[in-house]
């Protein structure tokens, strides 16, 4: 076995297993305060990937300096289909439901992005995309490095939302019990929106950065979300810090294991762990036994 491979998949583990584990924090996020499974948000990474490369190619905005605009962009999106479509979903069908229309959602948006950007593949390119620095011996993008710094401003950005403001606090009350949240005068209608926004906000940075390490189209996001559901369920579903977790340990096996046995059973290995950890541990890492009643 190469040594330097062996470092070389580890050191891009961790560095890509971040920028996933972002994405999941959103998708845990909206599951952990609405009881909504977001089936949808694969989509939305790859629509944050789109918009990135509009303003890049179409009026020369760099990927970084664009997110700027795709954030906000997809906050305002996420605060949309949450009033048009989830806050209308109640009862003990739920999350049966959420899962139906989110997929009705990631249809259309999907069936939009290929009507205007064809179904052919696309990359974004920037200096610090196509050129590498030597780490450790190993010769690694430029982005790779951004990648996971913006992943870390942005998960410690939004542990300080959720452990330093007020909103935070009404968020983890969300997360505990939705009951009790209202009891003590807690909007939790406005809570869940500004969450979903928030969850849906957080796939413009991993879509930035998805777009510049991978080539992509709209049929991408069934892979990414996949792996996101995978991620967010080892972890344990609604915990933030399991997101964390779970998504730089599994990226980081499936390159060892890749290194080691082939891509071929990399991809695999993301599911036999998944089926080990929960013949274990059916909550994930994080999770709790118990689910609280939305």
């Amino acid at each position: 076995m190469n040594g330097t491979a062996v470092l070389h998949s580890i050191i891009d583990g961790v560095l890509t297993g971040s920028v996933y584990a972002l994405m999941a924090t959103g998708l845990t996020l909206i599951f952990g305060v609405m009881n909504i499974i977001n089936v949808a948000q694969g989509i939305f990474v790859i629509l944050g990937a789109y918009l990135s490369y509009a303003l890049s190619v179409h009026l020369g905005i760099d990927l970084f300096a664009g997110l700027a605009i795709t954030i906000p962009t997809l906050f305002v999106v996420g605060i949309v289909v949450e009033r048009a479509f989830l806050s209308r979903i109640k009862g003990p069908e739920r999350v049966v439901m959420s899962i139906l229309v989110t997929y009705a959602v990631a249809l259309v948006i999907e069936g939009v992005l290929d009507m205007v950007f064809t179904a052919n593949y696309v990359e974004l390119h920037a200096w610090y995309v196509d050129q590498s620095v030597r780490v450790l011996g190993i010769w690694l993008p430029y982005i790779y490095l951004l990648g996971f710094a913006l992943a870390l401003v942005l998960l410690g950005a939004l542990y300080v939302m959720l452990y330093r403001t007020r909103f935070g606090a009404s968020v983890r009350a969300s997360l505990a019990n939705q009951t009790a949240a209202a009891l003590v005068g807690i909007n939790v209608r406005r809570v869940s929106t500004i969450c979903f926004g928030l969850g849906v906000a957080v796939t413009a940075a991993g879509g930035m950065i998805y777009g510049a390490t991978n080539a992509f189209n709209a049929n991408s996001s069934y892979d990414l979300i996949s792996r996101l559901l995978v991620i967010i369920v080892l972890g344990g579903m609604g915990s933030l810090g399991g997101a964390l977790v779970a998504g730089i340990m599994m990226i980081t096996i499936e390159d060892l294991v890749s290194v080691v046995w082939g891509s071929t059973w990399s991809n695999l290995s993301f599911f036999v762990i998944l089926v080990i950890v929960l013949s274990l541990r059916p909550q994930g890492l994080f999770g709790q036994r118990s689910v609280r009643v939305a």
